[in-house]
């Protein structure tokens, strides 16, 4: 036996919108055993598979158009004015949980948009957040993931920057600066979900004071990808996981004290999981 100390960290696990999210999709299936999602309802494959099980079909957009008279979940990640257009024209009844604070972003574009403001978005083109934000401006807005990939000369000398809600706080507003410092006028809005920045801070704090450190998230998790990132910058005896299954015994030693954490959309089921796993090394 390793005798292995382990202990998860209490600030991981599904942020608030992913918990209203599943929860609303729980409750359906309890009482219908069916319920269409447009899209993985979280970024974790364990997670998806588990309510699958109790009757979430997932469906993509395109699936999405040949649906009728049918009940479909819209996920914390929000959608864009298109995906309601096309539930009136289907009879289809939208489930929506998208985030409170998503919500209030896509709100705050849209005006700014009908102001005729030139708005630029920080956030990872392609992401289902970063489509419905985009969809607010009739996919007019700009996306970028780096100030370098923007040509800076050729900006406009003002314009109006938003974030995806995930991106780093610290990095939004070095962006902020970088564009004032070259001439640009720029009126910045901080839409960036506390619960999800803070996470930074907390877990180089929570890395640091154990031996070894277990991550557990999805593939398919961008959040998941940067906090994986800070644990291991912290603490270079980082592994990344996505199930119990994944763990390897040889790299723990007798008496090591493992922390265990994960990305927002990590289930607190799965960690506890890989807890009992290591508890039998």
């Amino acid at each position: 036996m390793l005798n292995l100390r382990v202990n998860i960290d209490p600030h991981s696990g599904f942020c608030f919108g992913v918990v209203y999210a599943i929860e609303m999709a729980e409750d359906i299936l309890e009482e219908e055993g069916r319920l269409f999602c447009l899209g993985d309802i979280v970024h974790n494959d364990e997670e998806v598979k588990r309510l699958e099980k109790k009757g979430l079909k997932i469906i993509n957009h395109d699936e999405l158009g040949d649906i009728r008279d049918a009940k479909v979940l819209i996920r914390a990640h929000g959608e864009p004015p298109s995906t309601y257009s096309l539930a009136v024209d289907n009879n289809l009844e939208l489930i929506d949980a998208s985030c409170p604070v998503v919500l209030k972003l896509q709100n705050r574009i849209k005006n700014s948009f009908d102001k005729k403001e030139t708005i630029y978005i920080y956030g990872k083109p392609g992401h289902a957040e970063v489509v419905g934000l985009l969809g607010q401006t009739n996919n007019q807005a700009v996306v970028f993931q780096d100030i370098a990939e923007l040509d800076i000369p050729s900006l406009p000398r003002e314009l109006t920057l938003y974030s995806q809600t995930t991106k780093s706080t610290d990095k939004f507003y070095q962006i902020t600066r970088l564009l004032t410092e070259a001439g640009i006028r720029v009126n910045p809005n901080d839409t960036i979900c506390r619960q999800v920045s803070n996470r930074d801070k907390e877990l180089r704090d929570f890395a640091r004071h154990f031996d070894k450190i277990v991550f557990v998230s999805g593939t398919k998790s961008s959040n998941g990808k940067v906090l994986y990132q800070v644990c291991k910058n912290t603490n270079p005896d980082t592994y990344f996981i996505s199930n119990a299954a994944e763990l390897e015994k040889q790299w723990f030693k007798p008496g090591d004290t493992v922390g265990i954490c994960g990305a927002t959309s990590t289930p607190m089921w799965l960690m506890e999981s890989v807890r009992d796993e290591l508890l039998t090394y």
